[in-house]
């Protein structure tokens, strides 16, 4: 398994072959941290594969096979692999099915390419990720309430809201700036359906006091 200092080894499993070679050289071409070891098209594949274990894989939920998706993420997780899924389905009875399954990520394929690579980031790291439209599907009934935020949201959120500009978030947290934006993109609309307007960084700033995230001089917590 990867160290802090070795790339991410990872398995692509999709049945789209158009899509799994798109993801194929989009990934090896944008991310250094992760090296692409396994592109397949069915889960016996992914299985046989000299290259598994793997890190973590990139699953697509609907394989047309009669396997469930829950039977795959926990066979995945009992081999110390961690599982991104994906998915055209929005669904929110099976995305809490697949993460509470062992998931620690689950996007749309109509994600910006550069959050499926932090999701890969983030499954290695053990921490959940779930596409923006996802989450605000799933927690829909908590309008009004906090927004769920992952961990590299609230460090995002935690370091723009103390004063850093963009480029110095970026900078700070390993990511590019486009990435950086994405998140900032990703807050804000969680925080609109939540009821809460943070479209300035001045509200945004306000908003990260209120729910914790910095302390009033612009310090983090707990991050």
């Amino acid at each position: 398994m990867a160290t802090p200092e070795e790339p991410i080894r990872l398995a692509l499993v999709d049945d789209h072959r158009m899509l799994l070679g798109a993801l194929t050289e989009w990934i090896r071409s944008a991310a250094d941290d992760i090296t692409l070891v396994a592109a397949v098209t069915t889960w016996p594949e992914l299985l046989t594969s000299p290259a598994f274990p793997v890190d973590v894989v990139l699953l697509d939920l609907d394989l047309k096979d009669s396997i469930p998706v829950s039977l795959k993420i926990s066979t995945l997780k009992t081999a110390g692999v961690k599982t991104v899924v994906m998915s055209t389905y929005s669904e929110p009875n099976v995305v809490r099915e697949a993460l509470g399954s062992g998931a620690l990520g689950y996007l749309v394929k109509s994600e910006d390419a550069n959050m499926i690579v932090e999701a890969i980031r983030a499954a290695q790291r053990g921490e959940q990720y779930v596409s923006a439209e996802l989450d605000l599907a799933i927690n829909s009934g908590d309008v009004g309430g906090v927004p769920k935020l992952s961990a590299q949201e609230r460090r995002v959120m935690a370091l723009y809201g103390g004063g850093e500009p963009v480029k110095s978030v970026a900078y700070q947290l390993g990511i590019s700036e486009e990435t950086a934006k994405s998140y900032l993109k990703r807050i804000r609309e969680k925080y609109r359906v939540a009821g809460f307007d943070v479209g300035t960084k001045v509200a945004l700033r306000k908003r990260a006091i209120t729910d914790g995230i910095i302390v009033q001089d612009g310090s983090p917590v707990g991050l």
